[in-house]
């Protein structure tokens, strides 16, 4: 039993405790007593709200449960009248603007590419929150963005053949984005300021300013030999850098060695889907990065090549201008902090009845403390330069839920002394009772909102919980093909669009999944652009410098104001059940779709139960990389537990499955010298159990959450490890 140490009516983790009186509360002129006064009260009062909206929750799947094995098969008008009946699905409120004030440009103004990552891994949150700025020269080659044929590999010495496709390559992207009146790029041999703009010459011996001479911002270095030019389109940056003796810039007529593109504008820190907290201990590790992201003092230590290196956070940049005035460019990405949603309890806190604390209760509390550090200027490092938190809520159910939320920010707001709505708000919008009272979900939160996102994953997870009674889902690869998709992406920006979002907040779009193929996001995600989305995820810094060209393509604002004028999604599409329309699948192709399932859910639970990793690359059943969280594990156990439900597939083809595939990830995993086979003794593997667990078990969990069966494990796992 971990130590303990009890204050106001609360017994608190004794790591905790200690890194809230001795860390977060140092330089936050809140006194201890206040700070646990209040967070007590809030607890008290909160807790049991909390506590009844989870009752909602397993009331009304019970009633869509019951309705579905009483009406088969489904009359649509039927089923929605019910759903309206039941309260699941309410009426619209009407027309209204967000009000939320002093939002950052990052999430207003500027249009560009999101990261999330487990805050538990300090190297992670350091590379996410510097990758505000990234080498396209290196994105593209040391990816498959640019092809390996004709001699271009990727070498461990630089191979000139493949540096030449890069050049090619970058320079038509500055022929698209920053054109010069005559010629182009590819021809230019000197770069130089005049006392009005600045010129290129070029290899015909013609002089050319650029087409918009404007977009040239400054310069570093000196004004006769500078070492980069600094240019601004569609509110990104980007800037040439030139060092005639570096690799690439020896074989550059201008000298040109790099072009930096501004990529991850802002970065998800997260205390959710992609770590494994289950205990005081691992809150503590979440809530002490977080500290020293806030503060500027995070570090981390790795050894590359033989050295040893320390990543710290990246300083501003310092530009000049032509007039010889400085400005200041961010250095680093603009933070959020990603807290658990309504669901979990965490035993950091027990309360004064025993229970342990709602989770979302401890992380608005702590999570925004720490974020004072910021406000109030204990750092080098500022976050939000217009004094705003940015905590991203997800897996909300409705808009009562979001109420609830917004009351949870309200509090921590007068428990720590600051101005209404400092706290702002991401809505993720990935559950079927979200989707389809998005509007009033908005609402609810309208003047603290910043961030509305889509997560196909959880959102399909949610689809096949909510509907599992009505019949067996088509095959996982076919539920992408089915109409309510199309229309839960456009009615989330629809609904955006008209609740205000343009230029006052981020209208978001989901992950791709793939880390190694950059090529096929280069030609697939500028998809997530056009759909009129501001931001969308990346798995990488890599992924976001080469996303972050999609925003150059297209003017996001400007495409936004013609969606406006575009018909909306219609709900119905989005209430539609991705059904499958007929069963009559062969053995082999059941058997199939069950190792698909279950072998990306064993790679991914025995790294959580047996590791803690939250998130990572996990080698699919085709040995292809795929980013992993616990979204996509609900989607997979769920698929697998309707199947179970309809009897597509019995429990003994299904064990049968995982046995067989556990073997796989076993073999896929023997190089890692930390990990512990499943295959040798599934009785005694605490993660094939998990795994297990999340598949038969998977109808009866809440709203067919992975969480509690997790955390249920990985304590167990903790335990037999001490």
């Amino acid at each position: 039993m971990a130590a303990t140490v009890s204050i106001e009516n609360l017994t608190v983790s004794e790591c905790l405790y200690d890194f809230i009186e001795n860390e977060a509360l140092t330089g936050t002129s809140i006194t201890s007593k206040h700070f646990w006064q209040q967070f007590a009260a809030i607890i008290k009062d909160l807790s049991p709200e909390n506590k009844q909206l989870l009752v909602k929750r397993d009331d009304l799947q019970a009633q869509i449960d019951q309705y579905h094995q009483q009406n088969t098969p489904l009359n649509f008008s039927d089923y929605k009248a019910f759903l309206t009946e039941i309260d699941y699905l309410v009426p619209p409120v009407n027309d209204f603007h967000i009000g939320t004030t002093d939002v950052d440009n990052e999430l207003a103004k500027m249009a560009g590419p999101q990261l999330v990552v487990p805050i538990m891994n300090a190297r992670f949150a350091l590379n996410a929150v510097n990758a505000r700025w990234g080498s396209l020269y290196d994105a593209l080659y040391g990816t498959d963005a640019i092809s390996s044929d004709d001699g271009a590999d990727i070498t461990k010495t630089y191979n000139p053949v493949r540096g030449k496709k890069v050049v090619a390559f970058a320079k038509d992207y500055l022929d698209q984005v920053i054109p010069l009146a005559t010629g182009s790029h590819s021809q230019a041999i000197s770069y130089h300021i005049t006392e009005q703009q600045l010129m290129v010459s070029l290899d015909n011996g013609q002089q050319s300013p650029l087409v918009t001479p404007e977009a040239f911002i400054g310069f570093t270095g000196s004004i006769t030999t500078p070492q980069s030019l600094m240019f601004s389109h569609h509110d990104l940056h980007l800037s040439l850098v030139f060092d005639s003796e570096s690799a690439t810039g020896k074989d550059d007529s201008a000298g040109l060695s790099d072009i930096m593109l501004e990529s991850a504008l802002t970065t998800i820190m997260d205390c959710e889907d992609s770590v494994a907290a289950v205990d005081g201990e691992d809150k503590v590790l979440a809530y002490r990065n977080w500290l020293g992201l806030m503060t500027g003092q995070l570090s981390a230590t790795l050894t590359k090549n033989g050295q040893t290196i320390t990543r710290t956070m990246n300083k501003d940049l310092s530009v000049q201008t032509i007039s010889g005035d400085n400005i200041t460019l961010k250095g680093r990405s603009l933070m959020f902090v990603r807290n658990v949603g309504h669901l979990m309890t965490n035993n950091a806190i027990i309360d004064s009845n025993g229970n342990e604390v709602p989770e979302g209760i401890m992380d608005a509390m702590i999570t925004s403390l720490v974020a004072l550090h910021d406000l109030k200027g204990n750092s080098d490092f500022c976050n939000s330069s217009e004094g705003s938190i940015y905590i991203v809520k997800p897996k909300m159910h409705g808009p009562e839920e979001v109420a609830f939320a917004d009351k949870l920010f309200s509090r921590v707001e007068s428990a720590l002394s600051l101005p209404v709505n400092t706290v702002k708000m991401g809505i993720m919008d990935e559950e079927r009772r979200t989707s389809v009272n998005l509007k009033n979900c908005i609402y609810a939160a309208k003047d603290r909102v910043v961030f509305i996102n889509t997560g196909f994953l959880d959102r399909t997870g949610d689809e096949i919980h909510t509907s599992m009674m009505a019949g067996p889902m088509a095959r996982k690869a076919d539920i992408k093909l089915t109409p309510w998709i199309g229309a839960y992406e456009d009615n989330n920006v629809d609904v955006g669009l008209a609740c205000g979002f343009s230029q006052k907040a981020q209208i978001g779009k989901g992950m791709w999944p793939i880390p190694d193929q950059m090529s096929n996001m280069l030609a697939t995600k500028i998809n997530h652009v056009e759909a009129g989305a501001n931001t969308a995820w990346v798995p990488s810094p890599t992924a976001a410098t080469l996303h972050a060209l999609h925003y150059h393509r297209v003017n996001v604002f400007d495409l936004q104001q013609q969606l406006i004028q575009r018909k909306v999604a219609n709900i119905d599409d989005i209430l539609t059940i991705p059904l499958a329309e007929n069963t009559n699948w062969s053995d082999a192709e059941i058997t199939e779709e069950l190792d698909n399932n279950c072998q990306g859910i064993l790679g991914y639970v025995v790294r959580w139960i047996d590791q803690g990793v939250g998130c990572s690359k996990v080698p699919d059943i085709n040995d292809v990389g795929l980013m992993e969280d616990r979204a996509t594990l609900r989607i997979s156990s769920q698929h697998i537990a309707n199947w179970l439900t309809h009897n597509i597939c019995s429990p003994a083809q299904v064990q049968a499955s995982l046995e067989k595939m556990a073997a796989i990830v076993d073999k896929q995993n023997a190089n890692d010298p930390t990990y512990q086979a499943m295959s040798s003794d599934f009785d005694n593997s605490i993660a094939f159990k998990a795994a297990s667990a999340l598949v038969f078990s998977g109808a009866e969990q809440p709203n067919g959450y992975t969480e509690p069966l997790l955390h249920q494990y990985r304590i167990e796992k903790k335990l037999e490890q001490q």
